[in-house]
């Protein structure tokens, strides 16, 4: 029996698995890198860091192997800018300008900025300005307001005001000034408080041409006397702290004329100077009221 089964298996099973065709197994293929190329990258690596570090004054990068040169052009297409200051800049974008009104207020400008041909109202408070020329303001005929508080202002050219002929309030307060300039001739309000002026930095005839001038503020300066020809338009006259000792009768008033009245003074502050106002009573006559101050 175990002779018919080997038969039977060598005659039925042995041609069949010859019919199946062999399955081909993909070989692993394995390389052989040359490790010279790793060393020629290698190299290159280190000739293009020398070559950085050899850098000429010219720009160019040049590599120091003699077959290979790389040139790197530096480019100078676009111009170096200098760095811009704040105060190079124009006046609309250093300061704000709005409707006739230019702003430049607290920005520590030195000087006066080019303004606008419209402008009607400067505002360059607290600043370090310690100068005003005539060529600040020669070609702005339209301004009304200057105020220019809390500068450092020593020195103001003849003429920087005189012919702005529609200004109209002018401050000056809180500088260094020791004399007036000359004033345009429709001002209404003048504020020069807190400067040095004493009384022969104004001019016996500095207000008599003005026509307009109503509000006068020269409180904590040097002044030794009340400023000669009031002009008869004044309302408000503030000279407190300063050194003034002594008034006459035409300080105010008209000596040779008992009914001249000021109709239009309505204050006047003398205090903290040394004088006593009653020892001059008849320098107040025609005032409607007294002025403030010690009168003993």
């Amino acid at each position: 029996m175990t002779t018919l089964e080997t038969i039977f298996f060598l005659f039925f099973f042995v041609p069949l698995v010859n019919l199946v065709p062999t399955i081909k197994q993909k070989s692993s293929n394995y390389y052989e890198y040359d490790t010279d190329i790793f060393e020629e990258l290698q190299d290159y690596e280190d000739k293009s860091q020398d070559a950085i570090k050899n850098k000429g004054k010219d720009g160019m990068i040049v590599s120091p192997d003699s077959n290979i040169q790389l040139a790197l052009q530096r480019d100078d297409s676009v111009p170096k800018v200098p760095p811009t200051k704040d105060t190079d800049l124009p006046t609309c974008l250093l300061c704000v300008c709005l409707s006739g009104s230019v702003y430049c207020e607290e920005i520590d400008i030195t000087a006066i900025p080019p303004l606008p041909k419209e402008t009607a109202y400067l505002y360059a408070r607290f600043n370090k300005i310690k100068r005003v020329a005539v060529s600040d303001f020669a070609d702005i005929p339209t301004l009304r307001r200057i105020d220019l508080t809390g500068n450092m202002i020593e020195e103001i050219e003849d003429g920087a005001f005189s012919k702005l002929l529609l200004l109209e309030e002018l401050s000056l307060a809180e500088n260094k000034l020791i004399k007036l300039p000359v004033l345009p001739p429709k001002l209404n309000t003048f504020n020069a408080n807190y400067n040095r002026i004493k009384s022969r930095g104004i001019k016996a005839n500095a207000f008599k041409r003005q026509a307009n001038l109503s509000y006068l503020y020269l409180a904590h300066n040097a002044l030794e006397s009340v400023p000669l020809n009031l002009p008869e338009t004044l309302r408000i006259l503030h000279l407190q702290f300063n050194n003034i000792t002594s008034i006459t009768d035409d300080t105010f008033c008209k000596s040779n004329n008992t009914r001249y009245i000021r109709s239009r003074m309505d204050e006047i502050r003398m205090e903290g100077n040394p004088i006593i106002l009653a020892k001059h009573p008849n320098a107040f006559s025609c005032l409607k009221t007294l002025p403030v101050g010690a009168y003993y």
